[in-house]
């Protein structure tokens, strides 16, 4: 070895070292990068998938959103993601309706969601709240918990059926903050 590298001239040897100290760098550099993004995504966001068209018109079956839990807690009209439990087997994405203590009425003919006797504003709904599941009204949250639905509302599973009923806060993984697929839909969510 000592032969081949005495063989090669000085200048030679010095570019072959830089060659090999620049690939270095840029090794380290690609692997910090994708450490950072990891931990980034491990720690403060994440990505989930849409399934279904429970929440159109604002998100679409097939839509990726970044959601994050940090210093997160839940507050009406947030959309949040709901974590897997025995009621249903993939993570659900669902809006805020009322919190904790607060009282939930819904006039199905109408088709309007009341709390706290206030009608509630929903620019956001496909259609008005006409199909009701096994949950009586009105219906106060008990401490730790929120009220959810979809903003399909006549296409959801949502906390009219006791099958998911009131959600207790710690199923919560997070609120969705941006949608980042389809990118052409890439944007805050509200």
């Amino acid at each position: 070895m000592e032969e081949r590298e005495n063989s090669i001239p000085g200048s030679e040897r010095q570019k072959n070292r830089l060659f090999v100290r620049s690939a270095y760098e840029w090794v380290e550099s690609i692997a910090f990068a994708v450490i950072t993004v990891v931990l980034i995504f491990t720690f403060l966001f994440r990505i989930v998938g849409v399934e279904g068209q429970s929440m159109e018109p604002t998100l679409h079956n097939g839509n990726f959103i970044v959601i994050s839990d940090l210093f997160f807690e839940p507050r009406n009209n947030d959309v949040v993601v709901i974590t897997p439990t025995a009621s249903f087997d993939v993570p659900i994405v669902k809006r805020v309706i009322a919190t904790s203590g607060q009282t939930v009425d819904i006039d199905f003919k109408k088709g309007v969601v009341y709390v706290d006797g206030e009608a509630l504003d929903e620019p956001y709904i496909a259609e008005p709240t006409n199909l009701y599941y096994d949950m009586r009204f009105p219906q106060t949250v008990p401490e730790g918990c929120i009220f959810v639905m979809g903003d399909n509302r006549n296409h959801s599973l949502d906390s009219r059926d006791s099958s998911i009923g009131m959600v207790d806060t710690r199923y919560v993984l997070g609120k969705a903050l941006l949608r980042i697929l389809p990118v052409t839909q890439i944007g805050a969510i509200r």
